[in-house]
């Protein structure tokens, strides 16, 4: 292979229009079925001063660039999934109309020349773009080096002033010269996480080069390292599932601690939060982002209002019977997925993300952060930080904490308890939206989504301490947390019963839980 074009890039730095008949000649030496011919023509491509000739070979590398059967015209295929292709001038890249096998002949490449026209390439674009696109090709040079462009490659390097360009291609050289038996180059590689150079050092270690015993020390420091980032990988993974339980179970957690209600349709709570996204998308098509930033007060205020709903016709007639509010909550948990079933279909709704919630952030090769999971733990955050201020400098918030620790005593000082047990419940099922909205972001819409985190919510408001969000916040996070951490060694499962198990054995021995609610209820 051979990335002979960067000196030539260098050389020339501007591009210029070869004439038709020049152009016509370096595509003419494409046409031949001889591969080390297209070979040289290739690199005779890319060391011009065609302006097309980045084109060309991206057209080339992908089997778009071809020739009239029966004339003397080369075409680019713009698209080729269908019978009749449109097609370009490639000299001009006018408009040709439409080709198709019989009349246009795709020139073949194999693997070797495909190596070698993706070498050209990402040289090529060393000297065009942006720093960014540069530091792309910069780093599609791993591995395409040869002997043909080491030196190049090198004059590459002493020309190049950006750290992060001369990085990619100091580690492009060093490979090479590694693969070549230079054992002075590894301490170049020490602590690359690049894939390729992983995989190049594993063959040098298991072969008998002289330096393969320096080469494994090497690839052992690199494993290491990745095995820390794997681990940061998996606290990531954990603490975006803990910030679904704590969503989950933060407004259970408010309404348990203030009124000792069992509510088992809080996961249908949860659910009408993520119906409510679903259907403001379907008020905004083509607009994910607005859609989702109003579902948020949305979901917050369906839900919100359905909790005021069920704790003014059920739940404030069964004061002091947690069986009977268990069943009764139960019951309007199967009335509120039938009502969804009715209007909305049994089938699961999906919610497209914005672009900003799409794709990863990479922060190297072996750490990237999903950019929905990461959104929906900045968003549990702010959620915690704004319920913790409303409790800690509201009248409400103060009315919550008193009647939490002695409603007796609440009411003896003028605190309407009834009152605040409704909005209580309201503002636990708005945040259970709030849940919902997060849900929509990371799985699909369906009936019985609230029954997937019904349990799990229960267990961190117990874990955490009833009616403590700071409780609340800490077991979810670690359930989250150590939950993902077994999952590889057990199963997701087996990992779900340990969870359960070692948080029982904990409250036989803490029955308060992490954190011990202040005064007594009564």
């Amino acid at each position: 292979m051979a990335v002979l074009l960067v000196w030539f890039a260098l050389a020339s730095p501007a591009q210029a229009d070869v004439s038709p008949q020049r152009a016509q000649a370096l595509l003419q030496a494409l046409d031949t079925d001889d591969f080390d011919a297209k070979a040289e023509a290739a690199q005779a491509i890319a060391a011009s001063d065609a302006a097309q000739k980045t084109r060309w070979l991206e057209a080339f590398l992908d089997g778009r660039l071809g020739r009239e059967r029966d004339g003397e015209r080369f075409y680019i295929i713009t698209d080729d999934s269908g019978r009749e292709w449109p097609i370009i001038d490639a000299i001009t890249f006018e408009d040709a109309g439409t080709g198709s096998r019989r009349s246009v002949d795709a020139f073949r490449i194999n693997n070797t020349l495909r190596t070698q026209l993706q070498g050209l390439i990402a040289s090529l674009s060393l000297d065009e773009g942006d720093e960014a696109t540069r530091l792309d090709a910069a780093k599609r040079l791993i591995g395409e080096v040869d002997a043909q462009s080491v030196d190049a490659v090198a004059t590459q390097l002493d020309n190049e002033d950006s750290p992060a360009i001369r990085a990619e291609i100091e580690t492009a050289l060093a490979l090479y010269r590694v693969e070549q038996g230079e054992g002075e180059a590894l301490a170049t590689l020490e602590g690359n996480l690049d894939t390729r150079v992983r995989n190049s050092l594993t063959t040098i270690a298991n072969s008998d080069a002289p330096i393969a015993a320096d080469a494994e020390k090497v690839l052992a420091g690199i494993e290491n390292k990745r095995a820390w980032y794997e681990r940061g990988q998996t606290l990531f993974f954990g603490l975006s599932a803990g910030s679904v339980l704590v969503l989950a179970a933060i407004g259970l957690a408010i309404t348990f601690g203030v009124m000792g209600v069992i509510n088992m349709a809080h996961g249908e709570l949860i659910m009408l939060g993520a119906y409510t996204t679903w259907m403001i998308q379907q008020l905004l098509p083509g607009q994910p982002g607005l859609a989702l930033l109003l579902a948020i007060p949305g979901g917050f205020l369906v839900a919100g209002a359905f909790g005021i709903l069920i704790e003014r016709s059920v739940i404030r007639f069964l004061k002091g019977r947690p069986l009977e509010t268990l069943l009764a909550t139960f019951g309007i948990s199967l009335i509120l997925q039938q009502l969804v079933r009715t209007v909305f279909s049994p089938l699961n709704r999906r919610v497209n993300s914005p672009d900003w919630l799409q794709g990863a952030w990479h922060l190297n090769e072996a750490l990237s952060l999903t950019l929905n999971r990461l959104g929906v733990l900045i968003f549990c955050l702010v959620v915690f930080a704004a319920l913790w201020a409303l409790m800690r400098y509201t009248r409400l918030g103060l009315e919550v904490r008193a009647v939490t620790q002695n409603r007796a005593m609440a009411r003896s000082m003028g605190v309407r308890a009834a009152r605040v047990d409704m909005l209580t419940f309201g503002l636990g099922a708005g945040v259970a939206g709030l849940a919902g909205v997060a849900l929509s972001q990371i799985t699909n819409v369906g009936p019985n989504l609230g029954q997937s985190y019904i349990v799990d919510s229960f267990l961190v408001v117990v874990f955490g301490g009833v009616g403590n969000l700071w409780g609340t916040l800490v077991a979810g996070m670690s359930l989250g947390v150590i939950n993902q951490v077994l999952q590889p060694w057990v199963g997701a499962v087996l990992a779900k019963v340990i969870v359960l198990i070692g948080v029982i054995l904990f409250i036989q021995k803490r029955p308060q839980g992490l954190f011990a609610p202040k005064g007594r209820t009564s």
